[in-house]
């Protein structure tokens, strides 16, 4: 009986592929744990919570436009929640002990991303306002919400629309720039679009996640001209927020 005889091919490669896909799902599984791990521990701050498999070694990334980056990072300064649990109990729903529009918590959460912008292929920011935007315009066809009055969730008028934000890698408006009222800090602030209704016969924009007087706590931007990462998930955040800390009436039951 020849060597040959008493192997079983198929079996041997049955068994490889099922210890190759099994390598694959660990691989995958770790490498996924490069964000958002060591997870928080509700019993402590000292209980490092990573689970099966451990997270794996820092890597070190060229991204294009960017420069490097490394991963896992440590973001352990980056923790603080101004929030504390309602109960004793694991997992328990937390209770904001600042401000919750600007505290990072519920609804209002932002993540600390990159304090620059979001950039197209050929390199250039890829929001900016429309004034800024060479080839783009409201079409005829849609009302063009430049000078509408901007009302908050009291249908009291806050300000006015001073001009939209595009974005050039999906023409679409992103963000509308709100000249503030006196009375609310004369400002501009950035108002996401999906937070805001326009409504046509009015001719009137309006925002019921927050108040008129809510606004003025808008966060600011650096710029006139672009908006960085960062500062975009602080403006939508200040606005999710608003949906459930706005009005302490929203955050109890609706029935």
């Amino acid at each position: 009986m020849g060597l040959s005889s008493s192997i079983d091919l198929a079996e041997i490669l049955f068994t490889l592929f099922w210890l190759f896909f099994i390598g694959l799902i660990f691989y995958l599984r770790r490498e996924d744990k490069r964000e958002g791990y060591p997870l928080e521990s509700d019993r402590s701050g000292n209980i490092t919570v990573q689970g099966f498999p451990a997270m794996p070694p820092a890597k070190t990334y060229d991204v294009p436009n960017v420069g490097t980056v490394t991963v896992p990072r440590d973001d352990s300064n980056d923790n603080h929640i101004a929030g504390e649990p309602a109960s004793a109990q694991p997992g328990a729903p937390l209770v904001p002990t600042g401000n919750p529009m600007h505290d990072r918590i519920g609804p209002g959460t932002w993540s600390m991303r990159r304090d620059a912008p979001d950039l197209t292929m050929d390199g250039k920011p890829r929001i900016i306002p429309m004034r800024s935007a060479e080839g783009f315009h409201v079409d005829k066809r849609d009302p063009n919400p430049i000078g509408m009055p901007v009302v908050g969730a009291d249908k009291e008028i806050a300000g006015t629309v001073k001009d939209v934000w595009v974005d050039l890698g999906e023409p679409m408006i992103e963000y509308f720039e709100v000249a503030l009222a006196d009375e609310h800090g004369g400002r501009n602030v950035m108002v996401p679009l999906r937070f805001a209704k326009v409504h046509r016969r009015q001719r009137i924009i309006e925002v019921n996640a927050i108040y008129s007087h809510q606004f003025a706590d808008v966060p600011a931007l650096a710029s006139d001209q672009q908006i960085t990462c960062l500062e975009e998930d602080k403006v939508c955040a200040y606005f999710g927020g608003g949906t459930m800390y706005a009005d302490e009436k929203r955050q109890e039951p609706l029935v």
